[in-house]
């Protein structure tokens, strides 16, 4: 759907990168590298992003860091837009209503860290989840969103090791239930 609007493959590629995680930051040749694309192409569309103040930029040594300006008034529409693009809206909505009593979903993987994915994986944080109802409604979602899904339950208690074993930048928290 996104490739209909936005004809740069590059651009869709900076906008998962940065938009979808804001805590992501990285520079040019590490963009090169990961993207598997000319560092020109690259550096049109981050010095494009950064005119329009989308996002910013800070130096470390002899590399110039990127990162996205969550203070945009835009930023919160383009991360919307890319989570609908992604589908974590109908994940969210399908999956966590009536399942028990979740606490958070995190997103984890690839698409935490701003990589496209045909693979979503998820944590799913809470006690006495019912798996069979889980399961149910991931192979539904699927079928929409025309992805993969990986998931794992954790208990509140186990959750909090797991964060302490990962690095928090790969962890996205996508939704947290009101108290």
């Amino acid at each position: 759907m996104l490739d209909t609007l936005i004809t740069s493959k590059t651009r869709i590629k900076l906008m998962l990168k940065f938009f979808l995680n804001s805590k992501e930051e990285s520079y040019l040749r590490g963009l090169e590298e990961e993207f598997g694309e000319s560092s020109n192409s690259i550096r049109l569309e981050l010095n494009k992003f950064e005119k329009a103040g989308l996002l910013n930029s800070r130096s470390q040594g002899n590399k110039k860091l990127f990162r996205a300006n969550t203070k945009h008034p835009l930023f919160p529409d383009i991360h919307n837009i890319l989570l609908k693009h992604i589908g974590f809206d109908e994940i969210v909505n399908k999956v966590v209503k009536n399942l028990g009593d979740i606490k958070k979903v995190y997103l984890v993987g690839k698409l935490a860290k701003g990589l496209n994915s045909d693979i979503i994986d998820l944590i799913f944080v809470g006690d006495d989840i019912n798996k069979n109802y889980l399961l149910e409604l991931i192979d539904k979602t699927e079928k929409i969103i025309k992805r993969h899904i990986r998931y794992m339950v954790f208990s509140i208690n186990d959750t909090e090791a797991y964060i302490q074993q990962e690095s928090k930048n790969n962890m996205l928290l996508l939704w947290k239930r009101e108290v």
